[in-house]
């Protein structure tokens, strides 16, 4: 088999010395790769380096062919068309200045033999969904997941050979993961995608699992693989019960020996009291205990030592992939209480059902879909007091409301995310800060790491750490998917501790599986024609 990316003996690591990959070796070939892995085992890094984003400390990377890359947050100029997104703005330019009668050679140099640009552009915005976007809309004006659509729409536009995703999903409404699972199926060339979408995992034709700085490889989508990690972790354990009862075996036998040789010393110390026989062959025969009982003793011990050192080995066989444990506090708020009153709010063609006043009262649990573009994300930052449409007012009846935005732009990248948490919390002892942060994984010198430095599923948990451990404690979360850039294990263990919140939550999200995990209690629909209204349970 060739292979399309080749990773020899690559080692990097961050500015702080914070090691990421050492001496990883990993190969891509032909075909869709779903690139797994928990949060911080260098995963968006890989890509990255393979994209020439970064240069390695040492060892090489070869790409047969051109690479086309998004990265989980593309970097944008809110001033920038959707033409310039799509990579096609100067040519568009000078094919409409060539229109205007100026026939420069510089205008056809940049238009080439791309005449047609302007329809292939506008047939991959419909193929993905976007048919409504003109090419002139300034990027300021769309939502997190049409940007990401329109980002893949320019690299499916460009088709390079190598093809490099990192989240792909994220932000992105139920009918654009469609769009997007179709044309990752039916894309021809080679495919790495990093992400925790089930669905789109199951597309793929590899998993390639990055794991404590080595890459194992299984030809198959992610079903198939899970069900071989669920056969190696059965015999993992059988391995770690044969060895635990080897190793009490062994100490018993080690007790039991030394109660036999307890027994002997007794009973020759006896014989020496009584003289019974000659001094001499007394003597020799203490000799001769004292080096059988030593012979003895080192034996099982050596096999005790063996037994532990065998189930130190079966228990590392076991995955035990690290999971953030979220131990919130006590943000209890009672049934009756009133936590958020939304008035004036309108729709442009309003029907029967759209609602004008939003009240939430109580522990509800709100979960808001809706298409992208919707202005879910829009209503969310009203409800958090950042940008408040004229018209609408917003109140908020409980303290400590926490707002937890999609792109993880609440932290001081020049900080520590020991520094980050300590600005929510100015009051709050410093180790008591360590302390919950142990709980969001990030123990002893990981705390020290600056924000800057972290990868997407780490600053999440610095994120919701912050938000979490802030003064006063949270009893309204605002949460705009929340799931995007978590590993599978921690966006698991995160609808776990929601679940276990006593506070109020308004979730906006598109993943039905991990909404229908925290217990919602209340369904909301945002259209950007009709308004916001009450809708069936996904």
């Amino acid at each position: 088999m060739s292979f399309a990316i080749v990773c020899s003996d690559v080692s990097f690591a961050w500015s702080d010395g914070t090691v990421v990959l050492d001496g990883l070796d990993a190969s891509f070939g032909t075909g869709r790769t779903g690139l797994i892995g928990v949060n911080g085992s260098g995963k968006s890094t890989l890509l990255k380096l393979v994209a020439g984003e970064l240069a390695p400390g040492s060892g090489t990377i070869s790409v047969a062919g051109e690479i086309g890359y998004l990265p989980q947050n593309l970097p944008l100029g809110t001033a920038r068309t959707v033409a310039d997104l799509l990579g096609i703005g100067a040519a568009r330019a000078a094919l409409h200045a060539i229109e205007r009668g100026e026939a420069t050679e510089a205008n056809f140099t940049a238009v080439g033999d791309d005449w047609d640009v302007e329809e292939r552009a506008r047939a991959e915005l419909d193929r993905l969904g976007l048919d409504r976007l003109g090419l002139d809309r300034t990027v300021g004006t769309l939502s997190g997941g049409e940007t990401v659509m329109v980002g893949l729409a320019a690299l499916f536009l460009a088709r390079p050979g190598v093809l490099l995703l990192d989240e792909p999903t994220n932000n992105l409404d139920l009918d654009a993961r469609r769009r997007l699972h179709e044309a990752v199926a039916a894309w021809p060339g080679v495919l790495v995608v990093v992400s925790h979408d089930r669905e789109l995992l199951d597309l793929v034709d590899e998993i390639a699992d990055l794991r404590d700085g080595a890459v194992r490889s299984f030809g198959g989508n992610l079903s198939g693989y899970e069900e071989l990690l669920e056969v190696e972790r059965e015999a993992a354990e059988r391995t770690v019960r044969a060895a635990e009862t080897d190793l009490r075996k062994q100490k018993r036998e080690l007790e039991e020996a030394q109660i036999k040789l307890a027994r002997r010393a007794r009973y020759g110390k006896k014989m020496n009291e009584q003289k019974r026989e000659p001094k001499i062959v007394m003597g020799l025969r203490k000799r001769q205990a004292q080096v059988s009982a030593g012979k003895h003793r080192i034996m099982h011990e050596d096999r005790l030592a063996d037994a532990r050192d065998r189930l130190t080995d079966a228990e590392g066989a076991v995955r035990d992939d690290a999971e953030i444990k979220v131990a919130l506090p006590s943000t209890e708020v009672p049934a009756g209480r009133t936590v958020l009153t939304v008035t004036g709010l309108t729709a442009p063609e309003p029907v029967p059902a759209t609602l004008s006043e939003l009240i939430v009262r109580g522990p509800e649990r709100i979960a808001l879909t809706g298409p992208n573009g919707s202005g879910k994300t829009t209503l969310l930052r009203a409800l958090a007091g950042e940008r408040t449409p004229e018209g609408v007012s917003v109140k908020i009846g409980v303290e400590g409301a926490r707002y937890l935005p999609q792109r993880l732009d609440v932290l001081d990248d020049d900080l520590s995310v020991v520094g980050n948490v300590r600005a929510f919390a100015p009051s709050a002892p410093v180790s008591a800060v360590r302390a919950g942060l142990a709980r969001f994984l990030f123990r002893g010198a990981r705390a020290d790491r600056l924000a800057g430095s972290l990868s997407g599923g780490e600053r999440f948990r610095a994120v919701l750490a912050s938000l979490l451990l802030a003064e006063p404690a949270p009893r309204l979360l605002l949460l705009d998917e929340p799931t995007n850039n978590l590993d599978m294990a921690s966006a698991r263990q995160l609808a776990q501790a929601l679940d276990a919140y006593r506070g109020a939550l308004i979730v906006v999200s598109h993943d039905v599986p991990f909404l229908r995990t925290i217990g919602i209690t209340r369904w909301l629909r945002l259209d950007r024609e009709t308004g916001l209204a009450e809708s069936d349970p996904l």
